[in-house]
């Protein structure tokens, strides 16, 4: 045996008697009695070793002469234990680290459940904050990896055309097409597109009215000589421009990958589908009735609104953050779906006599999704006293579910903004003089490195900054 602490616990009595703890040079002395009140602790864990190897497992040495237990832990927390050894409570103190305590207290074995309620409220708050701050410095940390290895892509697919003819030329042309900020020519050809773009969707508009629409000897409309005009000359720029597009991109093998050499494909065929329907329609009077699939295609003019994503940070940023945002949007419209479903079939038991408009439950669905959605047409409104009541807290509740997943999908949208704006600075800032003369011997990242070293200040100041926080013109830039 080694000492006294070596003895049966249910054949003796320990009222009297106590042991020695050294806790990094802070002694005290505690009674068996004491430690006996929470048997889960490591303290009195000890009582019940029957072996000098088995008090080891629990303390850092033991001194059997003293009958004296070393623990290497904080003598500064200590104190605490000993607290909720006499009290039963735990007590944290606002300049404690609750990490070190959380760790400090699961060592002696005790229960965070044992922190008093004084306490429990603001230990509780402060641990979740740094989980959330680490949270947002992971999310930071990896959209800023996530802008360099674009970067380094960016570099990767401009090093291309120096094994390509006309490389050089062929490169600077496609920095100047895909970067507006490249050069003074880019900005005025970025200008110019925005400006046929716009005008080319104001015509479609202008069409549409009746002053301008011309009734033709079968009695239907045809376009304004004039619009027509500006259509074809948009459908002139929009096609050299992807043709250009595809000319100088670096690898044509990938180019109608990107979304937004989709975009502006889908910009262009409506009106050669058009051109080619009429064709048919012209030579076969039978094929009549394809022609209304001319109409058709015409509305998908509209897309063209699209393109204005190529010279737009904001519009970019935004198209990426609803494709990772796929959950919370999900998260979004199951809470209205629930909402809608709840609140429709209220509407409907409470109106279903008194209102015709609610005397379905799918009418009163579209009568629930105007109200959550708190756009509130007013075409349907409930009149009875209860069916008012159930509006309001219709709408109460969809300004309730609109408001929760908005915080999240604005943070990713930070997130992707200034990954956008690194590329652009990437972009308007590159060099490549005379082309990079060996590509096989050349190591990508140490080049990437020295290429991007120039505009670490500019990016961490753009890291700190929030969209909110850019002027307007910037975030459409």
């Amino acid at each position: 045996m080694t000492g006294t602490i070596l003895r049966d616990l249910s054949e003796t009595d320990f009222g009297d008697t106590e042991i020695s703890i050294n806790v990094g040079g802070f002694k005290k002395r505690l009674r068996y009695d004491t430690l006996l009140k929470f048997p889960e602790t490591r303290l009195c864990k000890l009582l019940a070793c029957q072996s000098k190897e088995s008090i080891l497992e629990l303390c850092d040495d033991y001194d059997d002469t003293k009958n004296e237990f070393y623990f290497d832990r904080n003598p500064e927390l200590f104190p605490y234990v000993l607290h909720f050894y006499n009290t039963g409570k735990l007590h944290v103190m606002g300049e404690l680290c609750v990490f070190s305590f959380c760790q400090e207290i699961e060592y002696w074995g005790i229960n965070e459940f044992f922190i008093d309620s004084c306490c429990s409220y603001s230990y509780h708050g402060r641990k979740v904050e740094p989980e959330q701050d680490q949270w947002e410095e992971k999310s930071e940390q990896e959209s800023t990896t996530s802008s360099f290895d674009e970067i380094l892509a960016f570099y990767h697919d401009a090093s291309k055309f120096d094994r390509q003819l006309f490389g050089n030329f062929r490169r600077r042309l496609w920095l100047a097409l895909d970067n507006p900020g490249y050069s003074i020519l880019s900005r005025i050809f970025s200008i110019l597109s925005i400006m046929i773009v716009l005008g080319s969707i104001v015509t479609m508009c202008l069409n549409s009215l009746p002053d301008f629409q011309i009734v033709n000897a079968n009695g239907s409309t045809d376009e304004d000589p004039r619009f027509e005009i500006v259509e074809h000359f948009g459908i002139a720029w929009f096609t050299l421009e992807l043709v250009v597009r595809f000319a100088v991109s670096p690898d044509v093998t990938v180019f109608f990958k990107h979304p937004l050499n989709i975009i502006d494909l889908i910009s262009i065929a409506p009106f050669y589908i058009t051109l080619i329907v009429n064709l048919v329609v012209e030579s076969s009077p039978t094929l009549a009735n394809v022609g209304r699939v001319a109409q058709v295609l015409r509305l998908m003019r509209i897309f063209r609104i699209l393109k204005l994503a190529r010279h737009s940070t904001g519009l970019r940023s935004l198209g990426a953050t609803l494709k990772y945002s796929y959950r919370e949007v999900g998260l979004l419209l199951l809470y209205l779906s629930v909402g809608i479903s709840i609140f429709s079939v209220v509407a409907y038991t409470i109106e279903k006599e008194e209102n015709d408009g609610l005397a379905t439950i799918p009418a009163c669905w579209w009568w629930a999704t105007v109200s959550m959605t708190t756009v509130g047409y007013g075409d349907v409104v409930p009149g009875t006293i209860a069916g008012k009541l159930t509006a309001s807290a219709c709408i109460l509740a969809g300004i309730l579910v609109v408001v929760l997943p908005i915080t999240l999908i604005f943070n990713k949208f930070s997130h992707f903004y200034r990954r956008q704006k690194q590329l652009e600075n990437a972009m308007r800032s590159c060099d490549f003089g005379d082309g990079i003369k060996d590509v096989a011997s050349v190591n990508l990242r140490d080049y990437y490195a020295q290429k991007v070293k120039s505009l670490m200040v500019s990016m961490t100041n753009i890291s700190k900054s929030t969209p909110s926080e850019q002027s307007l013109s910037d975030s459409i830039s």
